[in-house]
């Protein structure tokens, strides 16, 4: 279970390591960003809006992948 942006953020890079390597970079930067941007968020239900939302968005992108290498 993901409780603090820290476990989230290692959470998401393993996340990027089931994408193909030519998709890793692009992902790693994304994820990167994304905690640059929320980095002055200080209210509590903002950021587990923000880091549902995040692991909403890495489940849907792995999918994306897996789906891709099936056809």
């Amino acid at each position: 279970m993901i409780r603090s942006p820290a476990s989230l953020y290692k959470h998401l890079l393993r996340c990027i390591q089931k994408l193909p390597p030519e998709a890793q970079d692009y992902y790693k930067h994304h994820v990167r960003q994304g905690f640059k941007s929320h980095s002055d968020e200080n209210d509590p239900e903002r950021i587990k809006q923000i880091m549902e939302r995040a692991v909403e968005d890495a489940e849907w992108v792995i999918l994306k992948y897996s789906e891709k290498g099936k056809k």
